[in-house]
C-alpha cells in the first residue's frame, strides 16, 4: 500500500457437510399378516445440513417371488409432502413417512428402501 510492494498472503478454511437423512426409528419391523391383508407403519424422517429446500424420492424393492414373478408389495405416502424446507432459523422441517406392505402371495422380506434428494444425497 502507499506504493510499497508488500505480499498479503490470506488463509481460508471451511468444513463443507454433505445433507444426510436420519431415519426414527432407524430400521422397521412390520408385521406378519394374512394374504391380502395391508400392515402400515410410519417413520420420521429427519433431514440434516440441507442448505437450500429439496424434495425426497423413494425406491421401493421389487421381491422375487418363487414362481419368478416380480412384484411390488411396499407403497410409500407422504402425508405433509415430500419437500425439504429450510426455516428462517436454518432449521428443515421433519418429514413423516406412511410405509404399507400387502400381498396377495406368501412372501418373507428383508429389504432396503432408498430415501434421496435430487442430488442422491
Amino acid at each position: 500500500v502507499n506504493d510499497n510492494p508488500s505480499q498479503y498472503k490470506l488463509t481460508l478454511s471451511g468444513t463443507l457437510k454433505s445433507p444426510k437423512l436420519n431415519f426414527d426409528p432407524p430400521f422397521l419391523i412390520m408385521m406378519p399378516v394374512p394374504l391380502g391383508v395391508e400392515t402400515e407403519a410410519d417413520i420420521n424422517i429427519i433431514p440434516q445440513d440441507y442448505l437450500r429446500s429439496s424434495q425426497i424420492y423413494v425406491e421401493l424393492p421389487q421381491i422375487e417371488l418363487e414362481d419368478g414373478e416380480r412384484i411390488y408389495p411396499f407403497s410409500v405416502q407422504f402425508p405433509g409432502g415430500q419437500d425439504i424446507v429450510l426455516s428462517s432459523d436454518g432449521k428443515t422441517n421433519q418429514l413423516v413417512c406412511h410405509i404399507s406392505f400387502r400381498s396377495s402371495k406368501p412372501v418373507s422380506v428383508l429389504g432396503n428402501m432408498y430415501f434421496s434428494d435430487e442430488e442422491e444425497n
